[in-house]
């Protein structure tokens, strides 16, 4: 054990009603909610590189936070490996994510930094003998280090795209050995600055045959998760080729990987690309390419991924409504890819953050159960859709225009508006959040 969670006891459940903020009050994991229980639904994933290895910068100042395993060496490696499963521990959270960047230090060379990572996987691999947490993702950084600053599956370096996919290579045998149950692809940086000295097509056709790799790569190796692609629209790069979920299917069937690859959805790149978390949990499902989720919010008053911890139950309730929709979780989960603000230094913040994002959850998604259940949402759906039930309009959709053109002329055809009723579903989804 180390020192740096002295003095805080694990997280129980202890009510509405409970005392202290380091408890929950609305995360039962044990709770059964239609017929499963809270923890299963949910999911929980502790997000490593916020929370062990983020140092407290921002665009405008540097590092806030002094962690003693803060540094370069393999001995920081694993004393940060150490308070993370003790985070996990106390958290009671089911698992974790990772990029490799985030555990091992870079090594001199290629081989080394493989061996800095295997021996980290080791390090993880007989702690999670004793600890409950599994691994939800693994991933590669392919964003960070200089040599990525014009992308990687994207670079217009062939020696780039080279280290990129011997690094992933190496991320998925991390991930397949420790059991992860998905592998996500983020490319931060695969887009462009600008059109001048930007070959979009080839751009597209590496991050293709790279994407097809990783899959190729899964089958040989056996690994039985989820590939998974995020979408996020800007920043760092101007433009980004996975700029939201429509495009990422568009990409994917473009490259014949609709049925090989899905999504894993954050809710500020949501909001980024100008759309609701909601809307991009509803298209996936509609798709048929929906994932796993990183529950996280924008500042709203930023223009920029500030990665804060969910604390909006309504916004939180909408997204998991969809989930629950489409059958809830398979191998994905809700990963909280949300760092403490710069102020918040104490080992006891990175607690409570997680305890109330916890806490949020659970309070949306047992909002979101119980709109299920009632069932009036969508049945004003289904009501509104009605007329499409009808013979006549299911024969429509087979036949030629102008075979419609003549039924609306000799049935002299009338369409008369009909309200959508936002405003009284509006206060229904009220009624629960």
């Amino acid at each position: 054990m180390t020192a740096f969670f002295d003095g805080i006891a694990p997280v129980t459940y202890k009510g509405p009603d409970g005392d202290g903020d380091l408890a929950y009050r609305h995360y039962d994991p044990d709770r059964v909610v239609l017929g499963k229980r809270l923890e299963d639904h949910l999911r929980f994933a502790v997000a490593y590189w916020h929370s062990f290895a983020w140092q407290g910068g921002d665009p405008f100042g540097g590092q806030t936070f002094e962690r003693p395993w803060f540094g370069d060496t393999m001995e920081d490696a694993r004393l940060k490996a150490d308070v993370a499963f003790e985070l996990f521990d106390l958290l009671g959270v089911p698992f974790f994510c990772f990029h490799d960047a985030d555990v091992r230090p870079e090594g001199a060379s290629f081989a080394e930094t493989t061996r800095n990572l295997e021996e980290i996987v080791d390090v993880f691999a007989r702690k999670m003998e004793t600890s409950a947490t599994r691994l939800l993702w693994g991933t590669a950084n392919l964003f960070s280090h200089r040599r990525y600053m014009a992308g990687a599956a994207t670079n217009p370096d062939p020696e780039v795209f080279a280290y990129a996919a011997a690094t992933v290579k190496t991320c998925m045998d991390a991930t397949h050995r420790l059991g992860g149950e998905n592998y996500v692809l983020w490319g931060g940086r695969e887009g462009y600055e600008t059109l001048l000295n930007t070959d979009l097509k080839r751009e597209m056709d590496q991050m293709g045959r790279f994407l097809s790799m990783v899959v190729e790569y899964k089958h040989k190796i056996g690994f039985a998760g989820t590939i998974l692609v995020e979408p996020k629209p800007q920043e760092p790069t101007k433009h980004q080729y996975d700029h939201d979920v429509a495009t990422v299917y568009g990409f994917l069937k473009a490259y014949g990987l609709e049925g090989e690859v899905k999504v894993n959805i954050e809710q500020g790149h949501a909001i980024l690309a100008g759309h609701s978390f909601e809307h991009e949990i509803a298209l996936a499902t509609a798709l048929g390419v929906f994932g796993s989720i990183d529950m996280n919010r924008n500042d709203y008053q930023s223009g920029w991924d500030t990665d804060q911890f969910p604390n909006n139950v309504p916004e939180v309730a909408l997204a998991y409504y969809e989930i629950l929709k489409a059958g809830g979780f398979t191998t994905g989960g809700t990963n909280f890819d949300a760092k403490l603000r710069r102020q918040s230094l104490d080992p006891a913040d990175l607690v409570a953050a997680h305890v109330g994002a916890m806490d949020v959850c659970a309070r949306g998604l047992i909002a979101a159960a119980a709109m299920l259940a009632d069932g009036s949402l969508a049945e004003a759906v289904a009501a509104r859709y009605r007329g499409w039930q009808m013979p006549w309009a299911e024969r429509m959709l087979a036949s030629p225009l102008d075979a419609i053109a003549d039924l609306v002329a000799t049935e002299n055809v009338s369409p008369r508006p009909v309200s959508g009723q936002q405003e009284r579903l509006e206060n229904l989804v009220n009624r629960f959040v």
